[in-house]
């Protein structure tokens, strides 16, 4: 599950503990979410660094959940999300980055390109993974604690387009974290 994590926690643990790392944080009125975010794919990780810290989608909800499928948060899908040129990200498609549980990958709409719509964010919540999106979806992180609030938030009451009945508010924000931290989590799971 945590594949690419774990060698950078052996190659923090050989640094000392004083190095701190961005993690992506989600507090939902559900729990908090932690994301590591890839290295492997710079583009998509700044871009996320870059809308938390600018508090981009504070205001915004998880807009669409599916269980056995993805939380889906950020903006909502409309055509200003899928054609503003600030919005949209080249895909950063790696094969040891595939959509299984806790994937965390970049909305899109059905352009040829296979732009990301960088104010989306989806986390895949199906234990079995859902890898028909894989090569077609940049996948830029992994949660590493608070998988049992999105499957909360999967499993809300929702509506005909699967947007939820009482709306998840986000609250994103990047947290550092030292190697030691980072090992209770990976310890923890």
């Amino acid at each position: 599950m945590y594949k690419l994590f774990l060698p950078v926690l052996f190659l923090l643990s050989t640094c000392g503990n004083q190095t701190k790392l961005e993690v992506g944080q989600i507090k939902t009125p559900k729990g908090e979410i932690l994301i590591w975010l890839y290295d492997e794919t710079p583009n998509h990780k700044q871009s996320f660094l870059q809308l938390a810290k600018n508090g981009y989608w504070d205001s915004l909800t998880f807009n669409r959940v599916i269980p056995d499928f993805v939380a889906q948060g950020g903006c909502p899908d409309t055509p200003e999300g899928f054609n503003d040129p600030e919005y949209l990200l080249e895909p950063e498609f790696n094969d040891k980055l595939s959509h299984e549980y806790g994937a965390v990958g970049a909305g899109r709409d059905d352009n040829p390109g296979k732009l990301s719509a960088r104010c989306q964010f989806y986390i895949v919540q199906n234990k079995n993974g859902v890898h028909r999106l894989d090569g077609d979806y940049t996948v830029f992180g992994k949660v590493i604690k608070g998988m049992d609030v999105v499957d909360a938030i999967v499993n809300s009451p929702r509506d005909s387009i699967d947007q939820p009945l009482t709306p998840i508010s986000l609250d994103v924000n990047i947290i550092k974290m030292n190697a030691e931290e980072l090992k209770a989590l990976a310890v923890n799971k």
